[in-house]
């Protein structure tokens, strides 16, 4: 496969997560994000699973990851504040945090 296929099919990926979680979000919550925020969210949320070390971490007896949500939440928050995107709280970023997780556990259950 051509790197150009890979990043279309990248493309074509990112665009259905992002259509879910907006399917999945509060409606209030819905109306405060848009398409780029929730993207800007993605990109926000990878960078804290690489720099955290969640990722080198050892899964549970049961195969799972332990996350706290709102020290992520609260980190999307930060991050959101500093690069000027909004203003959000911890709850409102774990909607985000919970839509995104139930979208890659649907790929898990296939």
């Amino acid at each position: 496969m051509s790197i150009d296929n890979e990043l279309l099919l990248d493309a074509e990926d990112d665009a259905r997560e992002v259509e879910f979680i907006m399917q999945h979000l509060p409606i209030d919550l819905k109306e405060k994000m848009s398409e780029d925020l929730i993207y800007y969210f993605l990109d926000t949320l990878e960078e804290y699973y690489a720099d955290s070390g969640i990722l080198d971490a050892e899964p549970d007896d049961n195969g799972e990851f332990e996350l706290d949500l709102e020290e992520i939440a609260g980190y999307l928050a930060q991050q959101a504040q500093k690069d000027k995107m909004g203003s959000f709280t911890v709850e409102e970023l774990t909607f985000f945090i919970d839509a995104e997780l139930e979208y890659a556990e649907s790929f898990l259950e296939d």
